[in-house]
C-alpha cells in the first residue's frame, strides 16, 4: 500500500501532522498531491508559541512532514 492510498483513506477525517522544526498541527485533512503537500481545514497548531495565532486553513509542504496521524 502506497502512502497516498492510506492519505485517500483519510481524507476529511481530523489528522496530526508534525513537521520538522518541531511543530505540530491538527486538523481536517481536505487535499494532498502527489508530493504529500497537505491542504488542512480547521487547523490549530498544538502547543503553539506565545502569540502564535490560529488559522482557518492550511497548506503543509510535503518535503517538511515527518509523519501524519489520524
Amino acid at each position: 500500500m502506497k502512502p497516498s492510498d492510506l492519505l485517500q483513506e483519510t481524507l476529511h477525517q481530523r489528522v496530526l501532522v508534525e513537521m520538522k522544526g518541531g511543530r505540530s498541527y491538527r486538523g481536517t485533512l481536505d487535499a494532498f498531491d502527489q508530493h504529500l503537500n497537505l491542504v488542512l481545514s480547521s487547523v490549530e497548531e498544538v502547543a503553539p508559541a506565545p502569540g502564535a495565532p490560529a488559522s482557518g486553513l492550511a497548506l503543509l509542504r510535503g518535503d517538511s512532514i515527518v509523519f501524519i496521524a489520524p
